[in-house]
This record gives structure tokens, C-alpha cells and sequence, in this order.
């Protein structure tokens, strides 16, 4: 049985037992264990890659070899997902959204790995047709032969249960996450007035449709409990600027850090870890952190991984 009947499967399994509402959740186990078993067909990957260059594409390509390309992620056929921060009306230079050129490129290299589709949106905190202009995102994608599509309408949201979750028992996720074959997280790293950090986990607030709820609901938890509603295929975290202070929008170039860096885990803890120490913040300082590694996210103890550094 190959990847794509076996997520049919599960979803037809789902719907004929009437809990559709569950959708999310069972597509999250499905893929969870149609991964491990992969993995052990094609032998060991790594737990994490941190890459340094001078182009963000170019670090792309070199990270991914390192888990035997983007073939061992991508089946020609799949419908794949690209979840980037666009949340602010900001430019590239500002670091306050993904990398355009970043995203780009993992478009591109999707449909080069026979993609049916590749799709790429976020629920943003400022106006969507503003953000998606500026971040240069939009016109990346476009030109690449990727889709961008809107998170601002309700009705594309579905109610998903989150039964391992502490305080976020459902949430409503857009129906792209629930519906694709591959989904990739594509945060950039940053400083975050609220959360402290802003990277993989906290990325998955675009997922949802109410932010505000988590907000008021004990945030680090709720981020930690989003962070269920299903498991990156790959995280790919943009380090290339870097918002030091002000986040998570910023206000001033002097801010920005040139790091020129990326890291891919599947892990997401352990990449939120590792981006952690990169930005010069106590990982036991950010609370969705220790939350995540409780609910068995991934870990936080970067000292047992196999982690590869190239460049």
C-alpha cells in the first residue's frame, strides 16, 4: 500500500464511523505511522541539519540531501501544503515572514518531485492581500507554479478534536493541513513579544481560525496542544534574518541579525530547541518548549540526536 491509499483509507475509515469532525486527528496518526514505518524501509535519517550559506535556495538543496532528497518526502501525485510565517505587512528585509525565496524554491522543487499540487497560505495577523504582497511570498510562489490560497474565511476551517491536548481540546484548522498528502512547516525564527520565541511550534497558530482564544488560554500551553493537530512531514526553519528584539512584527532594521543559517528536523521540538540557542534564549525559558517535549513532541535534549552541520 503506497502513502496515498493509506491516508485514503484512514479518511474513509473516519468518515464511515461518522466522526468526521475528527478528521485532523486521525490524518495526524496516520501519517505519524505510515512515517515511522518508511523510515525504517529507507534506513536511518537524521534528527537535524543546520545548514550555513549565502543563499537560502542553496541551503535548501544541501540540507535535504542529507535526508536522501525531497523524493524521500514528496510522491509524484501528492498534494503538498507549505505553511510559511506571512503574517505581517513587512519586506523580506525586515525578517517579520519565511524568506520568499526560500519558499519558492520548496515549491519549485515540490513539483519537480512530481507534486499534483503545492499550496501555500497562512491566517495572517494584518490585512492577507497586503502581507502576502509585501513578504514577497505571493509573486515566489506564483512564480514557481505553487497556489497561494487565503486563511481569512471561516468556512474553510474545520472543527477538529485534540483529545492528547491540555487546555486546547478542539480547535478549527484550515482544511488544507487536514486535506494534503505532505505538509511542510516553514516558520522563520524570531523574537516574539509574547511567546518569547517564534518559530516551528508557534507557526501552527496559522493553522487555526481563533488566535485570540490562545491568547487568552494559557498561550505556551495552547501552542504546545496546536502543535497536535498533525506533524510536519519536515520543519524548515528560515534563520537566514533574524528579528532579535520587537518581535513579532519589528520596527527597525537594526534589529535584524544576518545569520544566514536553516535547520530541518521532523523533530519540532528539537529544531525549536536548536533555533532556541541560536537566537541566545535559555530553552527552559520558553514554555511551549517543555510543554511540547511533555506531550511527547519530540525532545529537548539535543545531546542525544544525530545532528549534522554543513558549511
Amino acid at each position: 500500500m503506497d502513502r496515498r491509499d493509506f491516508l485514503k483509507s484512514a479518511a474513509v475509515a473516519v468518515l464511515a464511523a461518522g466522526l468526521a469532525d475528527r478528521l485532523g486527528a486521525a490524518v495526524r496518526r496516520s501519517v505519524a505511522d505510515f512515517g515511522a514505518a518508511g523510515e525504517k524501509a529507507a534506513g536511518k535519517m537524521p534528527d537535524l541539519v543546520a545548514v550555513k550559506g549565502e543563499k537560502p535556495a542553496d541551503m535548501f538543496d544541501r540540507g535535504i540531501a542529507e535526508f536522501g532528497g525531497l523524493g524521500a518526502f514528496v510522491k509524484p501525485g501528492d498534494k503538498v501544503v507549505i505553511k510559511p510565517n506571512i503574517g505581517w505587512n513587512q519586506p523580506p528585509e525586515m525578517a517579520a515572514n519565511t524568506n520568499p525565496e526560500l519558499v519558492g524554491h520548496l515549491v519549485r522543487r515540490c513539483l519537480e518531485a512530481g507534486a499534483a499540487s503545492v499550496t501555500v497560505f497562512d491566517h495572517t495577523c494584518e490585512n492577507w492581500v497586503q502581507c502576502y504582497a509585501a513578504s514577497g511570498i505571493r509573486d515566489a510562489v506564483e512564480a514557481a507554479h505553487g497556489r497561494m490560497v487565503t486563511g481569512e474565511q471561516e468556512s474553510d476551517y474545520r472543527k477538529v478534536s485534540l483529545p492528547d491536548a491540555v487546555r486546547m481540546k478542539e480547535a478549527q484548522v484550515h482544511r488544507q493541513i487536514l486535506e494534503a498528502d505532505v505538509f511542510f512547516n516553514v516558520p522563520v525564527l524570531k523574537h516574539h513579544g509574547g511567546a518569547k520565541l517564534s518559530c516551528a511550534m508557534k507557526n501552527f497558530m496559522g493553522l487555526v481560525w481563533d488566535r485570540r482564544a490562545m491568547h487568552r488560554n494559557n498561550l505556551q500551553q495552547c501552542i504546545a496542544d496546536a502543535s497536535l493537530i498533525r506533524r510536519p512531514d519536515l520543519n524548515i526553519v528560515d534563520a537566514f534574518r533574524v528579528m532579535m528584539n520587537n518581535g513579532p512584527r519589528g520596527n527597525a532594521a537594526s534589529e535584524i541579525k544576518p545569520m544566514k543559517s536553516l535547520l530541518l528536523s521532523r523533530d519540532i521540538v528539537a529544531v525549536d530547541t536548536a533555533a532556541c540557542r541560536m537566537i541566545g534564549f535559555a530553552p527552559d525559558s520558553i514554555g511551549h518548549l517543555k510543554a511540547g517535549q511533555k506531550l511527547k513532541l519530540g525532545t529537548m535534549d539535543l545531546s542525544k540526536l544525530d545532528i549534522r552541520r554543513l558549511g
